[in-house]
């Protein structure tokens, strides 16, 4: 197995935050065999001159019901690791305090690292608004690349309160600040932006709810296009597995219309 920042075979995601690697297991066959598997990673990384500080488990998920497993979090029994659960990476020339312990998924989204760069190149001296910005990844990426001002809003405080370290950590927070609030109630009262970013959670889980999820990201993007400047640009994700590429562009195709 190569490793890389954020590597994964089903049933097993393995993420490395600087010398921290957050593990994620989502099945019995992996959970039974983990000891060896997380002695044999250990060892690997060494191989390549890269230290381990610890393994922490990030079993905090649901689908571990269906195979009959425990949910629960913790540093990896019978390997050294540090006292504290949060740590400093750097990403796209970005410093980040990351809380792999408490924070969403393994405390960041490792998958988004080329989005964020991409984005670089559209925010200069632009007015950027950062929709559900988590710990402020794209807010920050937006800001480094010389964006006038950036707004990220999200409804978790906690976010919003490690997003401000972070921005913080950059000396971004001139220009870059964050607002605890519902996206979908804020949206209307906000005035028009050069640059709309959504990155929402994700709206379904299930082949049986993709009906409502394609409502919800019709709506978000509705939104998120009325607030873009003419000449602007819209960045738009989904992290739903059921919205396909097709159906995702198909349903952005039809805020647009609306």
């Amino acid at each position: 197995l190569i490793f890389g920042e954020a590597d994964h075979f089903p049933g097993w995601t393995v993420d490395r935050f600087g010398s921290v690697l957050v593990s994620q297991i989502m099945s019995l066959g992996i959970e039974r065999i983990k000891d060896q598997l997380f002695a044999l990673l250990w060892e690997e990384m060494e191989k390549r001159g890269q230290t381990v500080a610890g393994i922490y488990e990030r079993n905090d998920i649901a689908l571990r019901k269906k195979e009959g497993l425990r949910e629960g979090t913790g540093w990896a029994a019978g390997f050294p690791h540090p006292e504290s659960t949060t740590t400093q990476i750097v990403e796209n020339g970005i410093r980040y305090q990351v809380d792999f312990g408490e924070g969403q998924k393994t405390g960041f989204f490792l998958d988004q690292k080329y989005n964020r760069l991409a984005i670089q190149r559209l925010c200069k001296d632009a007015k950027v608004l950062d929709c559900f910005t988590h710990t402020g990844s794209f807010a920050l990426n937006a800001g480094i690349a010389g964006a006038s001002s950036v707004l990220g809003v999200d409804a978790s405080e906690l976010a919003i309160k490690q997003a401000e370290k972070n921005a913080e950590l950059n000396g971004l927070s001139d220009r870059v600040r964050f607002m605890n609030r519902d996206v979908f109630a804020l949206l209307p009262e906000l005035e028009k932006f050069d640059m709309v970013i959504l990155d929402p959670p994700a709206f379904t889980k299930s082949r049986s709810s993709v009906k409502n999820a394609v409502k919800g990201y019709r709506e978000i993007n509705l939104r998120g296009m009325k607030l873009v400047k003419d000449g602007g640009f819209l960045a738009t994700c989904s992290c739903s597995h059921f919205m396909d590429y097709e159906l995702f562009t198909k349903t952005i195709a039809q805020a647009a219309r609306n």
